[in-house]
This record gives C-alpha cells, sequence and structure tokens, in this order.
C-alpha cells in the first residue's frame, strides 16, 4: 500500500468477495467528485472533450482513500437503445438527449411493425463503437460499458412514459411485444460491446468494479413507480432474460423501490441491488434483501438535498449498522477533492473493522 490506500489488485479481490458476500475486512466504499457528469452537447460528439474530462477527473481523485480505480466512462446517453430504435433525441446544455418518443396513446399498434436496430450496422450504436475505439486507441485506461437502460427504462423512452405506465394495464400484449423486442436488442448490444472493449472496468456504466462473472448492471429507474404486480410481470421477466445472456444481473434504480424491492429478489441470477439509498424505505430495503444480495447504497451529496447539511461519514456508518456489513458498498461524493481526500480517510476509519 501507498499512503495507506489498497493497491488495485487489492481493491478487485476485496470487492469480488463482497460481490460474493465473503466477509471482509473493510466496508468497500468509493468517492465521486463533483456535479454530475451527462452526455451534453459538450461531450457527446466530442471523443477528445470525453476523454479529458474523465482524466481531468480521476486526476483530482489522486490521493483519495476508497476503492474506486482509474477508468473512462464511454457516455453516450441513457437513451441510447430507444435512439437505436428510431427515436429523434436532442442533445443538449443540461442532461443526457432528450428523446422523442414513437409510440403514444393512438398508436400503440405500432409495436408490432418496429424493427429492432442490428448491433454492428445501426447508426446510433455505430456512434458507440467510434467513441470506444476512440478511447481505446487514445487511452490505456480501462472502460466501463456504454450505458445500459434496462428493459422498461428503454420502453418508457420509446413508448411516451405515462402512456407507457397506463398501457402496462390497457395494452399488456402491445408492451410485451414490445419488451421482447428491446431485451433481444439489449442482449446483442451487450454482446457487441464485450466483444469490441479490450480492457474491460466494469460490467456496467457506472464506476463500481463489477468482475465479468458478476454478470451486467443496468439502469432500471423505471421500477420505482410500478405495483408489485406490474413488476413481476414487466420488470421481472425481461431482467431475467438478460441475467440468463450475462451471467447475472445487478438491478439499479433511483426513486422509492418499497413496492418493487420484493419481486427485485425474484428476478434469476440477481447478484446485487444498486439503490439511492435516502429516497427510499430503509427498512422494505432490508427486510427484503439485507445479506441475500449484495447491496450498492448510493447518497452523493446532492441526494441528500442542495443544502442539507449531512455529515457523510456518520450517515454511512449508520447505514452499516442499519443493513449489516455483509454484501454492502457504499457510494458517495463530494463537491471538491480536498472534500475527498479528508472524506476517504474518515470512512477508512469508521468502516474498517
Amino acid at each position: 500500500m501507498e499512503n495507506n490506500i489498497p493497491s488495485k489488485q487489492d481493491k478487485k479481490d476485496l470487492i469480488r468477495a463482497n460481490w460474493q458476500l465473503q466477509d471482509v475486512d473493510e466496508v468497500p466504499f468509493l468517492i465521486e467528485i463533483g456535479p454530475m457528469h451527462a452526455a451534453t452537447s459538450k461531450y457527446f460528439s466530442d471523443h477528445a472533450a470525453e476523454l479529458a474530462w474523465n482524466e481531468g477527473f480521476h486526476k483530482q481523485r489522486e490521493g483519495v482513500y476508497d476503492y474506486g480505480m482509474s477508468n473512462i466512462k464511454p457516455n453516450q446517453g441513457i437513451n441510447i437503445i430507444a435512439s437505436a430504435f428510431g427515436c429523434e433525441y436532442t442533445v443538449n446544455d443540461e442532461a443526457d438527449p432528450w428523446v422523442n418518443p414513437l409510440i403514444r396513446d393512438d398508436n400503440p399498434q405500432d409495436v408490432h411493425t418496429l424493427k429492432m436496430p442490428d448491433p454492428k450496422t445501426n447508426p446510433i450504436f455505430r456512434l458507440a463503437w467510434e467513441r470506444v475505439d476512440y478511447l481505446q486507441a487514445h487511452s490505456d485506461l480501462p472502460l466501463r460499458l456504454v450505458n445500459v437502460p434496462s428493459p422498461l427504462v428503454t420502453a418508457s423512452l420509446i413508448w411516451e412514459y405515462t402512456s407507457f405506465i397506463a398501457a402496462t394495464i390497457l395494452h399488456p400484449r402491445e408492451v410485451n411485444v414490445l419488451l421482447e423486442k428491446i431485451t433481444e436488442t439489449t442482449i446483442a448490444y451487450l454482446r457487441e460491446q464485450l466483444a469490441r472493449i479490450r480492457n474491460l472496468h466494469t460490467m456496467g456504466h457506472e464506476m463500481w468494479h463489477i468482475p465479468r462473472e458478476v454478470g451486467v448492471r443496468v439502469s432500471d429507474d423505471t421500477a420505482a413507480i410500478m405495483s408489485p404486480k406490474l413488476y413481476r410481470e414487466f420488470g421481472v421477466k425481461y431482467n431475467s432474460m438478460i441475467s440468463r445472456a450475462m451471467g447475472g444481473i445487478v438491478v439499479h434504480s433511483c426513486g422509492s423501490v418499497k413496492n418493487v424491492v420484493d419481486p427485485m429478489m425474484e428476478i434469476e441470477g440477481l447478484r446485487g441491488l444498486d439503490f439511492t439509498i435516502p429516497q427510499t424505505d430503509w427498512e422494505a430495503v432490508r427486510k427484503a434483501a439485507a445479506g441475500k444480495t449484495a447491496l450498492c447504497l448510493r447518497h452523493y451529496y446532492w441526494d441528500h438535498g442542495l443544502d442539507a447539511k449531512v455529515d457523510l461519514v456518520a450517515y454511512s456508518k449508520k447505514l452499516v449498522d442499519f443493513f449489516g456489513r455483509k454484501g454492502l458498498f457504499i457510494q458517495t461524493s463530494t463537491a471538491t477533492a480536498e472534500e475527498a481526500r479528508e472524506l476517504g480517510v474518515n470512512l477508512h476509519r469508521v468502516l474498517s473493522r
């Protein structure tokens, strides 16, 4: 160790053991720095700018004690699969590209003629592969996967959001047709990425190291507004298909997951749940999942409210006391690098044995 920070291999070994629910000497934690980085106008089409941002981000993190490792996120926005299906998108200065849906209240039947994009030749996917090729040619840093939305998230972009949620009740046949096409496309998209990325950091598009044998992490934010019954029908089924193809799955959702955490545990090959923990019911998560699957609990500084005065060390310790150490990952952030270095020292003090 240098300055008491674990080596890259030591980090990977402990993280792998934690995914496997083994006993570890320290609850692994991750500290990111600064505001959210999105696929905005400045970065979406400028590969060099994206690379420079990633290199600058990890330069800031030098000397931070945590379980993060330098890597690159080839960010193309959570809309990528919806756009590949033909949804028009608008790059903007605020967030990932905005998407215009193809399906609304008046044309649910159009899902039957919707064509699945080819992962090799589709223009949207080709933009992603160009980014991957550029990053691999100009940096030795390992890559995360390009954005991985769950089938439900992609469906709620292709089919206007409010109309889609209503359609799970009013048009279940059409919803299933759409989700089957999206799921098949998502699996093909993932396989194409894995064939192209030579040095893979993680099986997801966020920073935690997820070894290949764990499976793939998907962002499933639409889950939080669904009932248990609807999530079993339209979430569990299609996430399980991805899990079977990828050898496991880690499911992320922002928002309150109180109503869906039990059915999430029914996903085949589930290896972890990833939640924005200030937004949800702790007791429901503990009862359903603690000690049974890995728990990645995120509380970035802005998740508490921009003006909130939260002690991130005390809050993290409270998470360990409440959920237990088994399979627990803690992900937090600070506004500045100086704060991150101080936070890392203090988290190490309370999260190691």
